[in-house]
């Protein structure tokens, strides 16, 4: 499975120290240079400035051989919706509701931060309580019914 991210889950999963499910559910990861960029700029917090300038094997940088000219995304957003389109992605990790917008308009499936912390503890990488408990420390924000639901929905037996 081949997943493209942009900035806000993959800057959101390294302040957590969760960024490493990403290959363990996606398998291979992409990011575009303009998100690389992003996730280098001084105004970003340093564990993941440092973490981008070191990545890790299973993350792949590239540059989309067109960026298609979304009006109201930053570059990077439109950067990686037009990766995900040129790769034939599996998923776009994206969560401005913007980029989400504009991704689902053509047709790609997204997942954000949120559904990335559920299917990791669906799959036992993760205590998902826990995990938000760190997200609320970032400035990342998540409604409190929107966490509510995502916890009612991992308690809730899986039928046979």
């Amino acid at each position: 499975m081949l997943v493209v991210a942009d900035s806000s889950p993959v800057n959101v999963l390294v302040r957590i120290g969760h960024v490493d499910v990403l290959p363990e559910l996606f398998q291979q990861v992409a990011i575009p240079l303009e998100v690389a960029r992003e996730l280098s700029q001084p105004r970003t917090p340093q564990e993941v400035r440092d973490w981008i300038n070191k990545p890790p094997t299973w993350l792949t940088v590239r540059a989309p051989a067109q960026i298609e000219p979304i009006a109201r995304l930053d570059p990077g957003e439109r950067a990686a919706i037009s990766l995900a389109q040129e790769l034939g992605a599996d998923f776009l990790l994206i969560d401005e509701k913007a980029g989400r917008r504009a991704a689902v308009e053509r047709r790609l499936a997204i997942i954000g931060t949120i559904g990335i912390l559920e299917r990791a503890a669906d799959q036992g990488l993760l205590n998902l309580k826990d995990a938000f408990a760190r997200v609320r420390q970032t400035e990342f924000f998540v409604s409190d019914d929107l966490i509510a639901a995502a916890l009612a929905r991992q308690r809730k037996p899986t039928a046979l």
